[in-house]
């Protein structure tokens, strides 16, 4: 049985037959900076303690949604480790009086399983259309969750992925077709 290493962007833990372990993973979409209180009447995210538990709690890998504006304030909070990926939106909303769309959004990425030489390369961005009628603004498509499983080379029937702000179900749903239940 290996060890987590908390400073490798990388986790590779092995058992005794050199076989890669079950390891935890953590998505989080929370409001973005600065949008709680306007889009859901709720409390702003105090993004510094996410990063932290984030950080802290799932050293194997974890992945964090944010808006372009917000990358100011939260790439100086995580590890150098935290790649920025990036969910293009082909089809996206546009914002009247916005001369420039927001037709992308930023994935904070840290950790995941690492490849072997006969898997397929993973892109560091998908290009996926945003959702209409889901229940909540934001919701993410389930070709978005598909993607992120293969950033983090998610073994279908041995890894845990933990939703921290489930909302709508959408990344459970989408693990499921993704495990072809």
């Amino acid at each position: 049985v290996g060890t987590r290493s908390r400073g490798s962007a990388v986790v590779e833990l092995v058992d005794h037959a050199g076989e890669v372990c079950f390891v935890i993973f953590a998505y989080a979409d929370p409001p973005y900076v600065g949008q709680a209180k306007k889009r859901y009447q709720s409390e702003e995210v105090n993004h510094q303690a996410l990063v932290v538990l984030l950080t802290e709690k799932y050293p194997d890998g974890w992945a964090l949604s944010c808006s372009s504006p917000s990358l100011r304030v939260l790439l100086p909070l995580c590890p150098t480790t935290v790649r920025v990926f990036a969910w293009v939106k082909p089809f996206a909303i546009f914002k009247p009086g916005v001369g420039v769309a927001y037709a992308w959004e930023p994935v904070l990425v840290r950790g995941g399983r690492r490849s072997i030489r006969s898997q397929q390369t993973v892109r560091d961005w998908v290009s996926a259309n945003v959702t209409l009628r889901r229940g909540l603004v934001g919701v993410k498509p389930e070709l978005f969750y598909h993607w992120l499983f293969s950033v983090w080379n998610v073994r279908k029937a041995e890894d845990q992925i933990d939703d921290l702000y489930p909302g709508t179900g959408s990344l459970s749903r989408a693990l499921d077709s993704w495990c072809g239940e």
